[in-house]
């Protein structure tokens, strides 16, 4: 179809293409003027001014009859400054688009194949990166984690009422107290652990803690123990009592509480107590369940109707109830609560032990059950921390493993209404040792 446009229009100034190995020069077209009623026919295109003939010291653009740069005649059938609807730049291959351009689908300099040079993955900065998020993503757990458990501790013994305290020595003393609180538990629940129903509540085991640089110590207070009851403050109505004589250990926790019983125990040794913790019944039940239970090797044949308790002698691996029967039972023994105090002690350390390992710690459907059935119901004074606790569960863990002592308060013999008399020079030389934060050296009579 005629469009208007014939070779003859064009004339020799214009050709079909040039095969020049270098682009033409821009052309600059002048302005036409349409006659009325005519057909329309393409503008004729100026000739640029002329330029020197390209010349490349082999003698094209000369001898080869192509179109050269500036010259003012094209060839015959070169470019004639039309292109077939492809522009520099797109992706049909005339720009950095298309395949002698260096874009996507180009083949530009030295990038073979015409794939697109890509930049190399700059590795330094994104291990940086990865680094840096992983960095604060475990400072937000350990800080979610810090403050959840810090406000499940339940600080609510105030150590600042105890009166006449002694002078604090080396080392840090931790009171221990299991107590026989039947809180949260269920009427099923204290019939399946044996508990009783009785009200109130009372200290089941005392334990002094002593944590320092030569060894860590563990001491049992049998609950038994004949003491004098010294004059204190009320830690409910902040009233001033005189002195209650002698009365058993636990007695003074049944008095006035915690309080009372943290001043008894500096009044009779001289032994200045840092910290307080206590934990009921149910606590240590769901601990022990929590942790999977706790292997422990008995050492005799146990069967106590009182307790629950019924094992037989060796290794075996205790759960919640079981564990609570163990270490309250008195009456399967000879040496009755002093052979029981052993045992706490022993059962302690193995489920400090056992929970301090990284199957625990690192789990983290099995750490928080743990930490929370534990906090959940411990008591410990107003100025304790988590560090504190967790300096008093390593130091519990370290005596299982050999890395301290433990003994029960050297007794000297019996004293009224089934007590224990405490020999007060093996004592001395006790506290005096733990004062000065010094290796023990005291061995219980009994």
């Amino acid at each position: 179809m005629n469009d208007g446009w014939s070779d003859d229009d064009r004339g020799e100034r214009y050709g079909r293409g040039s095969s020049s190995a270098q682009p033409e020069g821009p052309r600059v077209m002048r302005h036409v003027q349409r006659p009325v009623g005519s057909t329309p026919v393409r503008p004729q295109r100026p000739v640029p001014p002329q330029q020197p003939p390209y010349d490349d010291g082999q003698g094209y653009g000369q001898d080869h009859g192509q179109q050269q740069y500036g010259s003012t005649v094209p060839a015959p059938g070169s470019y004639d400054g039309y292109s077939e609807g492809q522009v520099y730049g797109s992706p049909s291959g005339r720009g950095p688009g298309g395949p002698g351009g260096g874009g996507p689908g180009g083949q530009g300099p030295g990038v073979p194949g015409g794939a697109s040079a890509k930049p190399r993955p700059n590795w330094k900065r994104r291990i940086k990166i990865g680094s840096l998020v992983l960095v604060v993503t475990i400072i937000g757990v350990s800080a979610g984690t810090y403050f959840w458990a810090d406000g499940k501790v339940r600080r609510e013994v105030d150590l600042s009422k105890v009166i006449d305290r002694p002078a604090d020595g080396k080392g840090t003393n931790y009171l221990i107290v299991g107590s026989d609180s039947r809180e949260g538990l269920s009427q099923d629940q204290k019939q399946k652990l044996h508990t009783g129903s009785a009200e109130g509540k009372r200290t089941d085991s005392m334990m002094i803690l002593h944590t320092g640089d030569n060894g860590n110590t563990m001491v049992s207070l049998p609950r038994d123990s004949w003491v004098a009851i010294p004059s204190f403050k009320g830690s409910q109505s902040g009233k001033l009592f005189p002195a209650k004589g002698h009365n058993k250990l636990n007695a003074t926790y049944a008095m006035d509480g915690p309080e009372l019983l943290v001043r008894t125990i500096e009044a009779n040794t001289g032994l200045h107590i840092d910290h307080y913790a206590e934990i009921g019944f149910a606590g240590f039940a769901n601990i022990v369940d929590a942790v999977g239970g706790v292997e422990l090797d008995i050492p005799q044949d146990i069967k106590d109707k009182d307790s629950g308790a019924d094992f037989k002698k060796g290794k075996q691996t205790l759960d919640g109830q079981q564990a609570l029967a163990f270490v309250r039972n008195r009456h399967g023994y000879a040496a009755g609560d002093l052979e029981r105090t052993k045992n706490q002690q022993r059962f302690l350390s193995a489920l400090a032990a056992q929970t301090a390992t990284p199957t625990t710690l690192l789990n983290p459907f099995k750490f928080y059950p743990v930490v929370g059935a534990g906090l959940d119901t411990l008591i410990v004074d107003k100025d304790m921390g988590l560090t504190d606790l967790g300096e008093m569960f390593w130091a519990m863990k370290g005596i299982t493993s050999g890395g301290g002592t433990s003994l029960n308060m050297p007794i000297s013999g019996d004293g009224p209404q089934t007590s224990l008399l405490w020999d007060t020079t093996k004592v001395k030389q006790l506290v005096n040792e733990l004062n000065n934060d010094q290796k023990v050296t005291v061995t219980a009579s009994r």
